[in-house]
């Protein structure tokens, strides 16, 4: 089994917030793919399912993005998921709009959810699904734009590289991540 996280914040008036493309991008693979019913479990909700032939427990920290890492260690001790199964999903300041990178380890980069993760987990060594919201300009607006909803004329976009990413994510369960990054690529052609 694998573990799939989406990081955001719970509650109605944070669903549509830049900095809850995580949770939107496992709502689209769970809906995609034909997941369980979320349900409460780890501080958290989660679904369970298949992706191709591995099995993938979804899970949304429903602690807000600075507790992040409680759920997720929660979760992965009760499974005993190793860090090299577990893939994160969450939004990236330093990535344009629409475009996404996979990376194994690295550093939290200023994201809450990542710094929560790294002190609860044994190391940062899991995967990271890197989706980018776009930088406002200037560092005094990174934290309305992040908490800002996407805008009317980025919903249409979004909704289509969620629906792709979710049609490509076979090939992520099967370690492929150069494939699954050019899969999902090309909603923008």
């Amino acid at each position: 089994m694998k573990l799939w996280i989406g990081l955001g914040n719970p509650g109605a008036s944070m669903s549509r917030n830049r900095h809850n493309i995580g949770f939107m991008a496992v709502d689209a693979i769970a809906l995609r793919h034909g997941f369980s019913p979320w349900r409460k479990r780890f501080r958290g909700e989660t679904a369970e399912g298949m992706v191709g032939r591995q099995k993938i427990l979804l899970l949304k920290p429903l602690t807000y993005m600075n507790l992040s890492g409680e759920s997720v260690q929660q979760a992965a001790h009760f499974y005993k998921i190793p860090l090299e199964d577990m893939t994160v999903f969450h939004d990236e300041l330093d990535l344009a709009f629409g475009r996404m990178r996979v990376k194994q380890g690295g550093g939290a980069a200023g994201h809450n959810g990542l710094r929560s993760m790294d002190k609860a987990l044994p190391s940062p060594n899991y995967w990271r699904v890197r989706l980018g919201i776009g930088h406002p300009g200037s560092r005094e607006r990174v934290h309305g734009h992040v908490l800002g909803d996407f805008s009317s004329t980025e919903r249409p976009d979004l909704e289509r590289w969620l629906d792709e990413l979710a049609y490509a994510t076979p090939l992520l369960a099967q370690d492929e991540p150069e494939a699954f990054m050019t899969k999902t690529a090309l909603w923008r052609s």
